[in-house]
């Protein structure tokens, strides 16, 4: 059976319990919720007993989720089951972008098979994404615009991207093409691929730090889920959290001599930052609920997260050095996926508010709240 990917607009608190069973109303087996944060939010993976081939999950909202800013602000990219007209929704997710005030909304790709998790070349030029028309699930990239897709994997098992190198010249993807998820990097031509882990155990949830040198990610290879740091060929594997609960979905700070991270260490999921130079921890966030998916500000000082502590998933802003909390958004549903602007003023972010999964800008001192995306009265134009 080809296993195949859908990206989930909808979170639930099994996101943040990375690796943990469940059991599957199919076959009875144990299959394995995999939480993979990305720059600009998240999507779970169920991958079948192999580890290696994602489950297909069903959804049962229209949505438009986890946005992704150019980096030069001008637009932002999406991936929904977005339709053309009131009448007319598509049944597979494609991926769009759209200006920052929800104006000018393009379809980026335009196939029966799923195409998601689109990534922004760091001069804002192209689009990686991940594609399921060619069978397996592989890398493609693509003008901003949607034109000139080009196959960039090929292999037989899921290649899921993961982001540019801050160069530009190569790709890194997680790939089960050897029977478990490992980290590769290729070429951004797709020449020259290149295995940066490989042991038996899961390596998922990779970014590249802002000088391109190294790749941080998370791995249960200790028997537990630790944070490590290698570089960007793979050598020099380091654990840096070194701890028996979970440590995972690892982000770097803008400068590159930070990680945050998001830590079980105190009985439930908090937000902690690694000062890498000497190894000295910060606590951010102390809630008695989770806090996840950090974010770092485009200059550093401030961390995006989303914190159930108030009983709904919403999102917070607050320090890098652990002083004040501030939640910016209130509504009962789910608001996550939160995503800087390059200037720092605003905060992009998805919400299954108003009955559907929608994307929505707040500034980041919590005012100008504003709807970007409605399937009911806007549509897409083909590019």
């Amino acid at each position: 059976m080809n296993a195949r990917i859908i990206a989930l607009g909808f979170l639930t608190l099994l996101s943040v319990t990375v690796l943990s069973a469940c059991d599957d109303p199919g076959d009875g087996l144990a299959d394995r919720l995999v939480f993979l944060p990305r720059t600009a939010g998240g999507y779970d993976i169920r991958l079948g007993k192999d580890r290696a081939r994602p489950i297909e999950l069903t959804r049962n909202l229209p949505w438009d989720a986890f946005p992704v800013w150019a980096p030069d602000g001008s637009r932002i990219a999406f991936y929904a089951d977005r339709k053309f007209n009131i009448q007319d929704r598509d049944d597979n997710v494609d991926v769009f972008s759209m200006a920052p005030d929800g104006s000018e909304m393009l379809r980026l790709t335009d196939d029966q098979a799923q195409d998601a998790f689109p990534y922004w070349s760091p001069d804002s030029s192209r689009i990686l994404f991940y594609s399921e028309r060619d069978g397996d699930g592989d890398v493609y990239v693509m003008n901003g615009d949607g034109t000139e897709v080009r196959q960039i994997t090929n292999a037989s098992g899921v290649d899921i991207p993961f982001g540019w190198s801050p160069d530009g010249d190569r790709i890194g993807f997680i790939s089960g093409r050897d029977g478990n998820l490992e980290i590769y990097t290729v070429g951004a031509d797709g020449m020259e691929p290149k295995r940066l882990t490989n042991n038996t155990a899961l390596d998922v949830s990779p970014s590249w730090s802002p000088d391109g040198t190294r790749i941080a990610f998370e791995t249960d290879r200790d028997g537990n889920t630790e944070v490590y740091v290698a570089d960007a060929d793979g050598g020099n594997q380091t654990n840096m959290t070194v701890h028996h609960l979970r440590d995972g979905q690892p982000a770097w700070s803008p400068d590159g001599t930070r990680l945050a991270f998001v830590s079980e260490r105190d009985a439930n999921a908090e937000v902690y930052v690694m000062d890498l130079t000497y190894s000295l921890l910060t606590r951010v966030t102390d809630a008695v609920r989770d806090d996840v998916q950090p974010f770092w500000s485009p200059d550093g000082t401030r961390l995006a997260f989303v914190s159930n502590r108030d009983l709904s998933l919403e999102v917070y802003i607050a320090n890098a050095d652990g002083i004040g909390a501030v939640r910016i958004t209130f509504d009962e549903a789910i608001d996550a996926a939160p995503a800087w602007s390059p200037d720092g003023t605003r905060i992009a972010f998805q919400s299954s508010r108003d009955g559907r999964r929608d994307i929505f800008l707040v500034n980041a001192d919590g005012s100008g709240f504003t709807r970007l995306t409605n399937d009911e009265e806007s549509v897409a134009v083909k590019r």
